[in-house]
Formats: C-alpha cells, sequence, structure tokens
C-alpha cells in the first residue's frame, strides 16, 4: 500500500467542464502524442484504455492523416479504439492532420484543387470519427505543420487568395476547415483547434484574430501550444478571453503550476503529455493523494523522442 504527502487543494483540477453537449469530468487532458502503436491494432488500443483509466477528462488521440481515412481507417476499425478510451470515463477526440509526417509539402506546393482534396479529406475523416464515437476532432495548426504554415506569412510563398498579402488570406484555409466541419459535427461534437500563439513572421495580435474569428466559425476548444514564455500559461492567457474555454500545456504535471492557471484563469483546461508517458494514472494519483506513487517524468526525453526519432514504441525507459 503506498503512502501519501500533503499536496495542495488539487480539487480545481477535477471539476467538470461542459462544453457544447459534451461534460469533461475533470480539467486534465491527454494531448496528442504520436506513439507509433498503430491506433486501431490491440497494442494501440491497449495504449490508449490505459491512459484513459488513468483519469484525465479528455484524451486526444495523436496526429492521424486524413488521407487515411475511408479506406485504411473506418468507422467500424476506429469504434474499439473510442470504446476504450470511454470505458475510462475520458471524452474521445482525435487530431487530424492533413499529410503524412515527413512530408515535404509546403503552401506553395500545393495547387486549388489539392487544397479542395484536402478540405474533403477533413470532412470525410471527421464524418467517419463521428461514426465511431468519437467525441470531437482537432484539425492541427500549430508548431509549422501544413496549416500553421498557410497562417505563418515567412513559410506561405503563394501569390493567390491564400497566400500571405493579408491576414485574411493567411486565415483562409483554416475557417474554410472550420465552416466544413461544424455542421458535419452537429449540435454535439466538439471542434478543438490546435494553434501555436506566435511563430514566423506573425504576432500574438495576428493569432487572437485568428482564433476569434475560429471561435465566432464554430470552434468550441482552443488548444494553444506553446502555452507558456515568461511564466506559466502567459501566452493563453490572451485566448481564453474569447468565450471558448482554452487548453494550455507545457511542464504542468507541476501541480502548482496546474493550478495557478486555473486560478488565473489563463486557461480552462490543463494537458500532462510526457508525466502520462511516464505514468498513465497520474491523474488518479494526484487525485488521490498518491503523490509518492508517481512514476515521475525526469524529461530525459530517451523512451519519447528518442524512440519517436527510432521510429520505435514510445514508452518511458523509468517503467520498462
Amino acid at each position: 500500500m503506498g503512502t501519501t504527502t500533503p499536496t495542495p487543494d488539487v480539487s480545481p483540477l477535477f471539476e467538470p467542464l461542459k462544453v457544447r453537449g459534451r461534460t469533461l469530468a475533470n480539467r486534465l487532458v491527454m494531448p496528442p502524442m504520436v506513439q507509433l502503436r498503430p491506433l486501431t491494432s490491440p497494442d494501440g488500443v491497449e495504449w490508449y484504455r490505459e491512459h484513459a483509466a488513468g483519469g484525465p477528462g479528455l484524451v486526444i488521440v495523436e496526429a492521424t492523416a486524413v488521407n487515411r481515412f475511408g479506406d485504411e481507417l473506418t468507422a467500424p476499425s476506429l469504434t474499439p479504439l473510442v470504446e476504450a478510451i470511454h470505458a475510462g470515463g475520458a471524452l474521445a477526440a482525435i487530431q487530424l492532420f492533413p499529410v503524412t509526417f515527413g512530408s515535404p509539402l509546403t503552401p506553395a506546393d500545393l495547387t486549388i484543387e489539392q487544397i479542395d482534396t484536402i478540405v474533403a479529406q477533413y470532412g470525410r475523416a471527421a464524418e467517419i470519427c463521428l461514426a465511431a464515437g468519437f467525441d470531437g476532432v482537432e484539425p492541427h495548426g500549430a508548431h509549422g505543420y501544413l496549416l500553421n504554415r498557410f497562417f505563418a506569412p515567412e513559410q506561405n510563398e503563394r501569390d493567390d487568395e491564400y497566400g500571405p498579402a493579408s491576414l485574411e488570406r493567411r486565415m483562409r484555409l483554416a475557417l474554410r476547415l472550420v465552416g466544413d466541419l461544424r455542421p458535419i459535427l452537429g449540435d454535439d461534437g466538439l471542434l478543438l483547434y490546435r494553434h501555436s500563439p506566435v511563430g514566423p513572421g506573425y504576432s500574438l495580435d495576428d493569432s487572437l484574430t485568428l482564433a476569434r474569428a475560429l471561435v465566432g466559425a464554430g470552434v468550441d476548444v482552443l488548444d494553444i501550444s506553446p502555452a507558456t514564455q515568461d511564466e506559466v500559461g502567459d501566452l493563453a492567457a490572451p485566448f481564453a478571453e474569447l468565450g471558448a474555454p482554452v487548453i494550455a500545456v507545457g511542464k504542468l504535471d507541476e501541480v502548482e503550476s496546474a493550478l495557478e492557471i486555473l486560478d488565473r484563469g489563463r486557461a480552462q483546461l490543463c494537458a500532462v503529455g510526457r508525466a502520462l508517458i511516464a505514468d498513465p494514472d497520474w491523474p488518479a494519483k494526484i487525485r488521490d493523494g498518491r503523490v509518492d506513487d508517481i512514476v515521475e517524468c525526469e524529461r530525459c526525453n530517451e523512451g519519447c523522442f528518442g524512440n519517436l526519432r527510432r521510429g520505435e514504441w514510445v514508452e518511458c525507459i523509468h517503467r520498462r
């Protein structure tokens, strides 16, 4: 039997949050983390089952290329994954990614017809995810990947209506996607959007303009990454004033930091990544005061990022 260590009042982390027609059991989120087990395989399903059972209110399945939906990924093949997450008491969302990892595509590489195809693929993916039982989807518009490159003027070399000549044009693809996805998801389905608040050639003010438009177009949750620059959650804080819950991420396994973000209203949800790889039961152990039982993330990046670079299944070396 584990020992207990006094902890701060963690009850704010475990307050429910209603978003649209869904209720998150608490404020903890498992963010999308590529882990290299095939999503529909027994090992992939078990990975997510274990992490959902550990106690987060929302599990966001890793970035998944939209061109995989329809033939490879279907509603029947994805249903066991969703059921495994729901069995642990968490809501299930999935991050949707426009092209496969490692693709050299840039905005300038795409014809209008190819952009149209990507938008259609997003819609088809959302339909399949909804049929599989997912509670929501999240376009990946952060960290220099393709959607983010359209928004970043230094990475967008187009000379048409999607080009960098104006903020409106740089926002066009994100808003078009959201406009297509919102009616597919209906009244209850959650629409998240992940965005990096500052980037190559764009400012926080630019991002706030985008986020305000995204919320107006039907985005339910803003997933801001990174969320911290100088103070915990300071980059997320301006987005929390736009009328949609905000997910913050970045060393929030430091419980005092997570509590500070909630207390100051800088975000409504706290994502914990590597700490859940080290110990999937981290949320339950925090809730129950069993901090001495936690397998702590040492931020060595060996079994997570290291395995990812080697093409091996992600796992914490301290759990082996």
